[in-house]
């Protein structure tokens, strides 16, 4: 009994796993059947993967294109399956063929899309607001576009707070060493912490590459100022139980000047105390 509960649930588990991998219920069903067997003949499969007789050969088509089960052709057509050495590493290997060409696909089309779009948008926005210079974002990959943006256009200085959790590890982005080799004094106030062989080893690298890095045990916020006139602040959101950041982009000499102020200040206390 306990030895067909084992079966039944090795089953399941692996039949969620293959759904996870790519296959549907009836397909992962009916190709965990077919591995029990040399061949089968679609109706067969069907009353023992419990596939409705009319989904059997669709299911069956499905899974000899996605390379789980084969045809073997004799007076009737029978179908075995494939080694899962072969299968899943196949399929695997033709789902990622077709996702990076359908992303190539979308990010020609998104280039010109945004070109389209932005006229729209900025022709939308004549009537400026009182608190244009400021913008708040909660997605963490639209806070890393506008990081590497202004990382990317600094001339002169730029300075960062850096305390997880990371939209972009500044130890973890060539754009920071590239603004440092063109002659932009580049400094780094971390928040004290554990650091792993890599993050130590990368320290030594951007070290080298003229970016000045200190330690603070606390830092207030998360912050990255360029040029002393735009940037990003990141409050961590004091309601949620799991953290989250709520990032201000800003382009505002005033408030550049006042973040610029605070770096300074805390700045020097990390090079007093270290």
């Amino acid at each position: 009994m306990k030895a067909q509960e084992a079966i039944t649930g090795d089953f399941q588990l692996s039949w969620r796993k293959l759904q996870q991998v790519g296959l549907n219920a009836y397909e992962a069903r009916s190709y965990l059947v077919l591995m029990g067997h040399p061949r089968f003949k679609a109706l067969e499969l069907a009353a023992r993967a419990h596939v409705p007789r009319q989904k059997i050969y669709e299911v069956l088509d499905s899974l000899v294109e996605k390379g789980f089960a084969q045809v073997i052709q004799e007076k009737t057509k029978l179908f075995s399956a494939v080694d899962p050495n072969l299968a899943i590493p196949g399929y695997l290997a033709r789902r990622t063929r077709i996702l990076n060409s359908e992303l190539t696909e979308q990010a020609r089309l998104a280039t010109g899309l945004i070109e389209d779009l932005r006229g729209a948008y900025l022709a939308g926005q004549d009537g400026r607001g009182t608190l244009d210079f400021l913008s708040l974002v909660n997605d963490p990959t639209q806070t890393a576009i506008h990081y590497r943006r202004m990382l990317s256009g600094v001339a002169q200085h730029y300075e960062e707070f850096s305390r997880p959790p990371f939209a972009v590890d500044p130890l973890d982005e060539q754009m920071v060493k590239d603004a440092a080799a063109r002659g932009v004094r580049s400094r780094i106030l971390i928040e004290a912490g554990d650091i792993d062989n890599e993050h130590r080893d990368r320290l030594q690298e951007y070290r080298a590459a003229g970016v000045d890095i200190l330690f603070y045990e606390r830092l207030p916020l998360k912050l990255a100022l360029f040029d002393g006139k735009c940037g990003l602040v990141a409050l961590l959101d004091p309601v949620r139980t799991r953290p989250s950041w709520t990032s201000v982009v800003f382009e505002h000499d005033g408030f550049g000047e006042a973040m610029s102020g605070l770096f300074e200040s805390y700045w020097n206390r990390a090079a007093s105390a270290s």
